[in-house]
C-alpha cells in the first residue's frame, strides 16, 4: 500500500503543471519537477546539488522562510532572463529543515495585462494629442473671431460716426 501512495505522489510531482522546487538550509537544490525545469529551461542534473542562486536570482524569499518559518503566498515575480512571470508560494518544511516553493506560470496572463496597459497608454496619448489639437484650433478660431469682431466693431463705429456727422 505504501508503494502505491509513493508512486501516486511521484506521478503528481511529475505531472503537476506548476514548478516545484525544494532547497535545504544551505540553499542547495534538493528536488525539482519537470514543470520547473521547463520554466527555467534546465535539466534536473544541471541544478540538483547546486546553489539555487545559480539559476534563480532572488533567494531572499527562501532565506526569509527558512529563518521565520512563515509562508509567503502568491508573490508575483518576473524572471526576465527566462521570459516568465510566476506567482509563487514559498513554505518551510520544518522537521526536514528545507524550504519548498510552488511556482505557477502566469506568463500568458501577465503579457496580456502588459499589452492591455500598453494599449491604454497609447490610447491616452492619442486622446491627449487630439485634445491638444482641438484646443489649438479653438484658439485659432477664437483669434479669428476676435479679429473679425474687432474689425466689424471698427466699421460700425466709423459708420455711426459718419451717420452722426450727417445728422448734425
Amino acid at each position: 500500500m505504501e508503494t502505491d501512495k509513493k508512486s501516486l505522489w511521484e506521478l503528481l510531482w511529475d505531472y503537476d503543471p506548476n514548478g516545484l522546487l525544494v532547497v535545504d538550509s544551505a540553499m542547495i537544490v534538493k528536488i525539482v519537477n519537470p514543470a520547473l525545469c521547463k520554466m527555467f529551461k534546465v535539466v534536473p542534473e544541471s541544478i540538483i546539488g547546486k546553489n539555487v542562486n545559480e539559476f534563480i536570482d532572488d533567494i531572499e524569499d527562501f532565506q526569509y522562510v527558512l529563518r521565520s518559518n512563515e509562508v509567503i503566498r502568491a508573490k508575483e515575480k518576473e524572471y526576465s532572463v527566462y521570459d516568465i512571470f510566476v506567482k509563487k508560494v514559498v513554505f518551510p518544511i520544518k522537521d526536514q529543515d528545507i524550504v519548498a516553493c510552488i511556482m505557477v506560470d502566469t506568463t500568458h496572463e501577465s503579457k496580456q495585462k502588459n499589452e492591455m496597459l500598453k494599449i491604454k497608454r497609447e490610447t491616452l496619448d492619442k486622446v491627449n494629442q487630439v485634445v491638444d489639437k482641438q484646443m489649438k484650433v479653438a484658439q485659432e478660431i477664437a483669434g479669428l473671431l476676435g479679429e473679425t469682431t474687432a474689425e466689424t466693431k471698427i466699421s460700425l463705429l466709423k459708420l455711426m460716426d459718419m451717420l452722426k456727422q450727417e445728422n448734425t
